[in-house]
């Protein structure tokens, strides 16, 4: 537990004005959201089945985005929160990110996502808590564009951002989520980038679909248990060194750049590559676009990110409980996880799961 003076105070002040990153995936890109994209919203049925994913009505959730982006927009201009509209009676911001991809998966010429320039839906940091450091991370996906592996490229971005220190970023100390109990896919994802399981409200939200009550997960990741690097290896994305607290991150982990230009970790015999065959990928340094690429990495895999958000990005088929591990073909259990209910003690540092492990890329991604 660190132990802060009365000096710290001023440093536990969120700034009046903030500049929200542009920030690259493998995928697709992140821009700070508009007014605007939450026409787009409507447009991607964006809402469709929340209270299956979150207990919430579709009115309250498209009511709430609209709030964060709102929030997100007046942050961004310098407004005071009250002065967005749907202001904060403790002062706490949001930031929201539109969700761009050029991705054409049919290969009809056409971006899947051109009637609406791209967007497939939104991220966020919601409730930016600058007195705890404490944030929520959500993403909100399109209908049509739900597990196709969007969410594991954005969201270990967003977290990395968040958790770094000022003024390259937050400076977070805890990013944290709400599940309901039933939305298992998400809960195992949310486990496998580092978060564990701190709490359960009961019987928190309403099941519509079963006619009874049911919990909510509460699941929180701390800022030095989180690695960056090993949670974009475990769904087999790569590092994209210009991100912001991308360099923070490399250095505080003890990574260090090989002779080919990869990222060498810790442990013996594993790396996680930021450039490998970037000019044949489409990497960071290469002049081909990451949407190129993209499916020999992840959407070859995307059911295993099915339901990695708060929101939208779980199936809405009957068999959207089929957890991760599941659908990877692997067993595992609760203890298997970087922090599984076996292991009661809280250690200061994750150890992570290698979903990402192991996959042949040359053959899809297929062992």
């Amino acid at each position: 537990m660190q132990s802060e003076g009365p000096d710290d105070v001023a440093d536990r002040q969120l700034p009046d004005r903030i500049e929200i990153p542009y920030i690259r995936g493998e995928m697709l890109h992140l821009r700070p959201a508009v007014i605007a994209d939450l026409t787009a919203m409507d447009q991607l049925e964006a809402f469709y089945n929340s209270t299956g994913i979150t207990g919430k009505g579709p009115s309250a959730e498209r009511a709430v985005v609209n709030a964060w982006v709102r929030r997100s927009v007046a942050w961004s201009k310098g407004l005071a929160a009250r002065d967005s509209g749907v202001g904060d009676p403790e002062s706490r911001r949001t930031l929201a990110w539109a969700m761009v991809t050029d991705a054409d998966t049919d290969q009809d010429g056409s971006p899947d996502a051109d009637a609406t320039k791209g967007v497939i839906g939104m991220i966020f940091l919601i409730d930016v808590d600058g007195w705890s450091r404490s944030a929520r991370i959500q993403v909100v996906l399109g209908r049509h564009f739900r597990g196709r592996g969007y969410s594991r490229d954005a969201m270990p971005r967003i977290m990395t951002y968040g958790y770094a220190a000022a003024p390259t970023g937050l400076g977070l100390h805890r990013i944290w989520v709400a599940v309901p109990e039933k939305n298992t896919r998400s809960i195992s994802v949310y486990q496998s980038l580092g978060f564990m399981i701190s709490g359960t409200s009961r019987d928190a939200l309403w099941d519509a679909e079963n006619g009874k009550y049911q919990d909510q997960i509460v699941m929180d990741a701390l800022v030095d248990e989180y690695d960056p690097i090993r949670s974009l290896n475990a769904f087999g994305m790569h590092v994209i060194r210009e991100n912001p607290g991308v360099a923070e991150a490399l250095v505080a982990h003890g990574y260090a750049a090989d002779e080919n230009g990869g990222i060498s970790g810790s442990e013996p015999g594993e790396s996680t590559s930021a450039s490998q065959d970037s000019s044949a990928s489409g990497g960071p340094h290469s002049d081909k676009p990451a949407e190129d690429h993209a499916g020999s990495d992840s959407r070859n895999d995307e059911r295993a990110d099915s339901g990695q958000t708060d929101v939208t990005d779980a199936a809405d088929k009957p068999d959207s409980d089929e957890s991760v591990a599941e659908q990877s073909g692997e067993e595992h259990t609760a203890s298997d996880w970087a922090y599984g209910s076996a292991e009661t003690k809280r250690s200061k540092r994750a150890w992570w799961r290698t979903l990402g492990h192991g996959r042949d890329r040359a053959n899809g991604g297929s062992r």
